[in-house]
């Protein structure tokens, strides 16, 4: 051990510690200056701005300038389809010749998105769904029903659609949806020609109730009258009215 500290002190270990320094940075600087030159340190070109461009502008732009592409879609409602959105690297960025230049551009064709199920839920429970599906509210129509603004049907280009069929990312859907008057409104029976003990029959299966009775002409046979006439009557104009309404009744043995 004494020897190998007294060999640290002698000229002929420093003259090896120096060369090994030496050829140390030597050897750092050459792997250095070597991978600038292979790497082209400095040098490149800029990525041009693509992102607003036309995807067939942008490929041009590309083509012409030496630079490869690839290229993804993107499906959005609002935005012109075949237009550049997004672009890697940056525009200004300098890369080298051959660089892959990335681009995501709108699709011409909308993706098929499965119809949610939106039965039964309030109007704007079921826009806001529809909005998360990328799909939009046409038209709304009401039919009578207890459910008031709750959908019942929903359709698509004319036809009922059903839970999970696949349409169109950014289609139209028409709503189908209940008035609320289901329950106090019942349609009104056309009571012509009935006998009144018939017409009893018929108003209290409806929920509706007999009003006062006219006799209209000699009556001869009690047992055996029709009616000719109701208030209200059935009209096009006029085909429900509330439960309970009074029917008037105008009756004759005239035939």
């Amino acid at each position: 051990m004494s020897n190998f500290f007294l060999y640290l002190k002698t000229s002929e270990f420093r003259k090896n510690f120096l060369f090994a320094l030496i050829s140390v940075v030597a050897f750092i600087l050459v792997v250095f200056f070597s991978l600038r030159f292979y790497t082209r340190h400095g040098e490149g070109t800029p990525v041009p701005k693509l992102k607003g461009l036309s995807v067939e502008n942008a490929i041009e732009t590309l083509e012409a300038q030496g630079f490869r592409y690839q290229i993804d879609s993107v499906y959005q409602i609002d935005k012109q389809p075949g237009l550049v959105v997004e672009q890697d690297p940056d525009p200004n960025t300098n890369v080298k010749k051959n660089r892959t230049i990335y681009l995501t551009i709108i699709t011409r064709q909308a993706p098929n998105v499965g119809f949610p199920d939106i039965l039964k839920m309030t109007f704007l429970e079921a826009q806001a769904i529809l909005s998360n599906y990328g799909l939009k509210v046409g038209d709304t129509s009401y039919i009578s029903d207890i459910a008031r603004d709750r959908i019942l049907d929903v359709k698509f280009g004319g036809e009922s659609i059903a839970k999970g069929q696949q349409i169109p990312k950014g289609s139209k859907v028409d709503l189908v949806l209940g008035d609320g008057m289901g329950a106090s409104e019942v349609d009104l029976p056309d009571l012509t020609g009935f006998g009144i003990d018939e017409a009893k029959f018929s108003l209290r299966g409806a929920s509706l109730n007999l009003g006062n009775i006219t006799y209209e002409g000699a009556i001869t046979d009690s047992a055996n009258v029709k009616i000719v006439k109701q208030t209200p009557a059935l009209s096009d104009s006029l085909t429900k009215v509330s439960i309970g309404t009074r029917i008037d009744i105008v009756v004759s043995n005239q035939q």
